[in-house]
Order: structure tokens, then C-alpha cells, then sequence
């Protein structure tokens, strides 16, 4: 299974999408995921409201680079309009290792359109899947719950040429996120189709991988 460090690889989560966060998920062997959005005429990385201190992405792009694309980026777009600049930096930097997803569906349909790798999503508000046929895979969300998360759903997706990446409870500020790990361990998966969001990779690694 492949995991993926929320906003990167941090000791408290005020950390999360600094430069120093996402510089110690490459070296420690993690991808990431993070958030993009405009600001003063650039992307940067930021979640809420950008602001001039917020990292610049092309140089995170650049990071990926550097590590031979080896570790997927999740790519959270926060704004519209970002496509023509997404699209500069993935073939300046030769990123493929990637996929971009909770855009709009406007925008969603744009990047199709560009051929860029996105993901479509799944929850219990979106329990059908936005553009599915298209979508290089399926990010799945439980906010509330992951009961309705079961191996056939999964199993289903990876069948139909999708990969999975699966949101952990903690994400949502849940302590029993172990019980979901343990559901998903017992789950028979490709786990080369499979990722895992969490704020607690070194964790998810020992009990998934190692």
C-alpha cells in the first residue's frame, strides 16, 4: 500500500503544508498531499486563504523532480483557474506521478479536456462518482463514517482500472482511525492500486508494510 503524508511529514499539524513538511516527506520516503491555490499572480501551497509567506509550488514541483518522481503527489485544488500553470510545471518538471482532485466540476471537466490525471470522489454525500469513465482513480472520504467503505466497493474500482486512495478517519480528527486500518488490512486488495492519506505515515507504513 502506498502512503501518502497529509500536508506533508510534521510534528504538530501547524507544520502541515510548510516547506519543511514537505521536504521531510521526500526524505523520509513518503509522497504527500497538498494544497494548491493563486495567489498574486503564482501557485502556492495553502489550504485556507493565501497569504505571502505560503510555499511556492513550482519549487515543490521541483522537489519531485529531484527524487526522479518517484512519490505521488495528491494534488488538493483549492481554486479555479489553475490549469494552464498545473499543466506548465507537470511538463516542465516531468511529473506523472501525480493526480488532482476536489476541484469543481467545471474545472474537472477542463482538466480532462488536457488530458491531466485527476481523481473523482466518494462519499456518503457522493455516492456516485463525478466523470468516473475518465477518472485515473477514486478518492474515497468517509466524513462521518466508514461503514459504508467495503471491500467490494474497493475491489470494484480497482477491477474497473482505478486506483484508490483512501482518506484515514484521523484526517477528520478521529482516534479510532486504527479500527479502519485494521477493516482495510483483512480487505483482500491490490495494494499496488491502493493509497492511504494519513497525518501519521511512519504508523500507517509499520502496520500496512512492514
Amino acid at each position: 500500500m502506498k502512503i501518502l503524508a497529509h500536508r506533508g511529514y510534521w510534528n504538530t499539524a501547524i507544520e502541515g503544508n510548510s516547506s519543511k513538511a514537505l521536504r521531510a516527506a521526500l526524505e523520509k520516503g513518503y509522497g504527500f498531499e497538498s494544497d494548491v491555490r493563486d495567489y498574486m499572480g503564482r501557485m502556492v501551497i495553502a489550504h485556507n486563504i493565501a497569504d505571502a509567506m505560503c510555499q511556492d509550488a513550482e519549487e515543490v514541483f521541483g522537489w519531485l523532480h529531484e527524487y526522479d518522481d518517484g512519490y505521488c503527489f495528491a494534488i488538493n485544488i483549492k481554486a479555479d483557474g489553475l490549469k494552464d500553470i498545473l499543466k506548465t510545471y507537470l511538463r516542465k518538471y516531468n511529473i506523472q506521478n501525480y493526480f488532482l482532485f476536489d476541484m469543481s466540476v467545471p474545472q474537472m471537466v477542463e482538466f480532462r479536456e488536457m488530458g491531466l490525471r485527476y481523481f473523482t470522489r466518494q462519499s456518503e454525500v457522493e455516492p456516485y462518482p463525478y466523470m468516473y469513465e475518465d477518472a485515473a482513480g477514486v478518492w474515497v472520504d468517509g466524513f462521518w463514517s466508514t461503514d459504508w467503505i467495503t471491500e467490494k466497493m474497493l475491489v470494484d474500482h480497482v477491477d474497473a482500472g482505478k486506483e484508490v486512495c483512501l482518506v484515514s478517519p484521523d484526517l477528520h480528527g478521529s482516534k479510532q482511525y486504527k479500527n479502519f486500518w485494521r477493516k482495510i488490512k483483512q480487505y483482500k486488495l491490490d495494494d499496488a492500486k491502493i493509497l492511504i492519506c494519513t497525518d501519521h505515515p511512519d504508523e500507517a507504513k509499520e502496520y500496512f508494510n512492514d
